[in-house]
């Protein structure tokens, strides 16, 4: 009953006429976004920070449009794979498998129409969950030590990227930079200056929102600049058909979209497992359970639902650990905590008591999002499917207008501008080595609070490390996290070898 009420009072937040425009704005720009091949929803929420800045909005206005913009990628990233073959991103690469082939049969109306149910259905069970269980999360939290959150905080960077299959060495690598770039500054407890080399601009340290900006948006210049900006974003018939499906065949679909709604919103409750695993998990399952005529990959209307209602429930999954225990569950969900954090806001146990309006109306708005992409995702798709082919060389320097525009109204200062296009080329050559991005974001954003409980716990034991493994929620978490570790390792080395047996 606590819950119902403070969802209400949530939903008067959320109802507000700003939150609402944002909102719709978020909404509309994240499909917009998630239609475009390979930005995804960390580059759309990205992009979008520095305008949260320009406008002046408060931590829930601010978290409102990012999350909506948020949920309005997951989304849109499914209509360039279904009309194009081309992934908005790398969780709609499981929606090419079945959806392109429908599109190329004249049913792509059915399939987008599909998709649209699906990702609404998923998202919602992940709102849902996000209700009930942050909150029951949150108060377990407060009973955690500082030892407890170091370990925490540990399973956080092992899972970050190794149930994915990427190698987990380089995984590890780039969130042990993170940490180290973190590092720069003025040491907390001494006073002593780390890593400064002399300049006075470093002593306040690296602002996550200049490197997360360099990072993702500036990174995503240069490699776009490498392919060239004769290079076109593609462009074309796309066979599309404005017929919906039928009700048989949204009950066909409703097994799997069911499903894969579960299996995503557990996936996406895991500290960096995101968006990517439960879209896979999801659509590995449903075959193994209902491709008794072959017929996944050939255009199956279940190999569309499942997958699309697997990622969308995974990244409402992610939210849960980012709100209630200021752990990113995903590489978007790492971004909202920079955003939270340079709001002076920190996610955590008692932000359901210190801040219940930011987090109620979040959750509140939400639910309102995902009525609102149900509504606007079916009628908008020939309009979204013409955005696909404006050019790199419009998109380009739009982009980075409002990157440069969004730090320099953060700071004022030349310097972080300079900063963020150091960044911008650390990040790209992360990206040419095959490095991810997430795990730098989240050594940057967890150093400090790793830091300091680990500075706590050593300061309760009198300087004596075993009171980092005597407790036994640290001894768990320590435990999960070398299975996730040793899972990790064997899943790279069992696609290595796939990969190595392909060449052969």
């Amino acid at each position: 009953m606590e819950i119902l009420s403070q969802l209400l009072h949530g939903m008067m937040i959320a109802l507000g006429p700003t939150n609402i425009g944002l909102l719709l704005i978020g909404c509309f720009f994240g499909t917009l976004v998630g239609s475009l091949p390979g930005l995804g929803p960390v580059n759309g929420v990205a992009i979008l920070i520095p305008l949260t800045f320009s406008l002046g909005l408060d931590a829930t206005g601010s978290m409102i449009l990012l999350s909506a913009v948020y949920y309005g990628c997951m989304f849109g990233g499914r209509i360039s794979s279904i009309l194009l073959n081309i992934p908005g991103d790398e969780p709609a690469i499981m929606t090419t498998l079945d959806g392109y082939p429908m599109t190329q049969k004249g049913r792509a109306g059915e399939a987008l129409a599909i998709s649209a149910v699906a990702s609404f259905v998923g998202a919602t069970v992940a709102t849902v969950g996000l209700t009930l269980f942050a909150p029951l999360l949150a108060k377990a939290a407060i009973y955690f030590a500082p030892e407890d959150y170091f370990a925490l905080f540990v399973l956080a960077f092992i899972t970050i990227g190794g149930l994915g299959g990427a190698d987990p060495r380089k995984t590890l690598l780039a969130a042990c930079l993170g940490l180290m770039i973190a590092m720069i500054g003025i040491d907390p407890a001494s006073g002593v200056p780390r890593f400064t080399f002399g300049w006075f601009d470093l002593y306040d340290g690296i602002d996550p929102i200049v490197a997360l900006i360099g990072l993702f948006a500036l990174s995503e210049l240069f490699w776009l600049l490498e392919i060239g900006v004769k290079s076109n974003l593609p462009a074309g018939s796309t066979g599309a058909s404005s017929k919906l499906p039928s009700l048989s065949t949204l009950r066909k679909t409703a097994g799997a979209t069911t499903r894969g709604s579960a299996l995503g919103f557990i996936s996406g409750i895991l500290p960096g497992a995101g968006a990517s695993l439960g879209a896979v998990i999801s659509y590995s399952f449903e075959k193994q359970i209902s491709n008794r005529n072959g017929t996944f990959g050939k255009g199956d209307v279940r190999g569309v639902a499942a997958p699309e209602a697997g990622n969308n429930a995974a990244s409402g999954g992610a939210l849960i650990p980012m709100l209630s225990l200021g752990v990113p569950g995903s590489g978007t969900t790492a971004v909202l905590l920079a955003m939270l954090i340079s709001l002076n806001v920190q996610p955590g146990p008692l932000l359901f008591e210190k801040n219940p309006e930011l987090v109620w109306g979040l959750i509140a708005s939400l639910y309102l999002a995902n009525i609102t992409l149900l509504i606007m995702n079916v009628p908008l798709v020939s309009l979204f499917t013409r955005v696909l082919t404006v050019p790199v060389w419009i998109l380009l320097p739009l982009v980075a207008s409002i990157s440069f525009v969004g730090v320099y109204s953060i700071s004022h200062s030349p310097f972080q501008m300079i900063t963020m296009i150091v960044f911008g080329l650390i990040g790209y050559i992360l990206r040419k080595c095959e490095f991810s991005l997430v795990p730098v974001v989240l050594g940057l954003l967890l150093a400090g609070d790793m830091e300091n409980n680990l500075r706590r716990a050593l300061s309760i034991s009198g300087g004596e490390y075993q009171i980092l493994v005597e407790s036994p929620i640290a001894a768990s978490l320590y435990a999960v996290s070398a299975l996730f570790l040793i899972l990790s390792f064997f899943l790279w080395k069992r696609d290595n070898g796939r990969l190595e047996l392909i060449e052969d």
